[in-house]
């Protein structure tokens, strides 16, 4: 990893509108990992990630921060919900249960990338696998070839896909379907058991061959990958790259609370705290150590403070940064700048139907403006205001458009459609105002 923290920013940006103290800090937090890997071995354990809290309204960018910034580097990411955890002892998720989801993370990752690296090879393996049950099923038509130079005209043809709607009877691997069951707020995958029970049994399956090579191809990439390789990498890139992103810490932040019924709160926090402190986690692929892993955690803290968590947990979070609510420039920019803007993905849909939709500036200004002013009179739910403003807007022509066997239609949404079709939805929020 040897981005820059502002070549990361900048990536950021491309994603997410604002919120540049948030980033400038992940993007520190990111670097700073590249940097420790570059010291030496005595010096490398000494130096620990600074964990991060996000405080700030919802849908202003916490989690998507966190979520672009794992994608960024291809590292191993969970989100958890700090709410769904219990003191040990009750019923409930046990907080090493964080862990251990991304060990699982980790190892999907790997295997995905271990399974591309031998892609080639096995797609060769798998097209003679299918081309040789082929030979057999059109072997009336070998003519004077003999079988192995049939079998390689066959084996060609399935590679440029002449035969991908063919529907051939082939073995393919008895994988029996993934059942998990719970255990202490861990899970047993019985799939896995059950597989290494049966012994590598295959059945016999009607399919096309379209769909017998990417299942045969699957199957031989991962007889070429080796199984401890792939474990060990994964548990490697868990402990040193993995980003555990905790949501609604906030909502533990019970100071002093002597609800006895309340078990969601300061215990989670002190089961948290060694998590997060640096402890060995046992999992299924063997132990982790948590010393290393970043995490973020991030909350509204509307009615709770940051002060309000334990002590012990609050030092184990050094870096504080707020992210503000979003502005109407901010809204404006959300829906023109990103790549995945939202005017982007509705212009998309609809083009499917041959709507050619566009919209005009004092459209956007207009929708931004409205989005801020229901934010402001209502709850402050963040760009999740956009989606809500956008399906308005866009019921009629979505229920209207005829298909895509219809001519295409241009249609440019401008600041007089925005008004007519939004005026409804300004002037209930309005009304709420003034209602006790």
């Amino acid at each position: 990893m040897e981005m820059s923290p502002k070549q990361i920013v900048h990536e950021l940006n491309k994603y997410i509108i604002g919120q540049d103290e948030a980033k400038k800090a992940v993007a520190i937090a990111l670097r700073n990992r590249y940097r420790r890997s570059q010291l030496s071995p005595e010096l490398m354990e000494e130096v620990t990630p600074k964990n991060i809290i996000m405080k700030g309204p919802t849908g202003v960018g916490k989690t998507e921060i966190a979520r672009r910034l794992a994608k960024l580097v291809k590292a191993p990411f969970i989100k958890v919900e700090a709410t769904k955890y219990t003191e040990v002892g009750y019923v409930g998720r046990d907080v090493e249960s964080m862990v251990k989801d991304l060990v699982e993370c980790s190892m999907r990752l790997v295997k995905e990338e271990k399974m591309a690296e031998v892609r080639y090879k096995a797609t060769a393996i798998a097209e003679r696998r299918i081309g040789k049950v082929l030979a057999e099923m059109k072997k009336d038509e070998r003519g004077d070839f003999s079988k192995e130079i049939f079998e390689n005209n066959i084996v060609e043809d399935i590679h440029i896909g002449k035969y991908d709607n063919t529907v051939i009877e082939i073995e393919v691997k008895d994988a029996p379907k993934p059942l998990e069951m719970s255990a202490n707020g861990g899970a047993i995958d019985l799939g896995s058991v059950f597989d290494r029970m049966n012994g590598g049994k295959t059945k016999k399956r009607k399919m096309t061959v379209k769909e017998a090579r990417n299942i045969l191809v699957a199957e031989e990439a991962e007889k070429l990958i080796d199984e401890d390789d792939v474990t060990e990498e994964a548990l490697r890139r868990a402990e040193n790259d993995g980003i555990i992103f905790i949501d609604e810490i906030d909502k533990i932040a019970g100071k002093g609370n002597t609800n006895g019924a309340d078990v969601s709160r300061e215990g989670v926090q002190r089961d948290i705290l060694p998590i997060v402190e640096g402890c060995t986690v046992m999992t299924k692929y063997g132990p982790v150590k948590t010393d290393y892993i970043l995490f973020i955690a991030a909350g509204a803290f509307h009615v709770a403070a940051v002060e309000d968590l334990i002590p012990e947990l609050q030092g184990r979070f050094p870096v504080i940064v707020e992210l503000k609510s979003l502005t109407k420039e901010d809204f404006v920019n959300i829906l023109t700048t990103p790549t995945n803007a939202i005017t982007t993905q509705y212009t998309a849909l609809l083009a499917v139907d041959n709507i050619d939709l566009s919209f005009t500036q004092d459209a956007i200004e207009r929708i931004a403006e409205i989005s801020e002013d229901i934010n402001m009179t209502s709850e402050d739910i963040g760009a999740r205001r956009l989606h809500t403003v956008m399906e308005h807007l866009l019921e009629d022509i979505s229920f209207e458009a005829g298909g895509s066997d219809y001519p295409v239609i241009p249609l440019s949404v401008d600041a007089k459609y925005v008004e007519e079709h939004l005026s409804s939805l300004v002037r209930n929020r309005d009304l709420k105002k003034y209602v006790i």
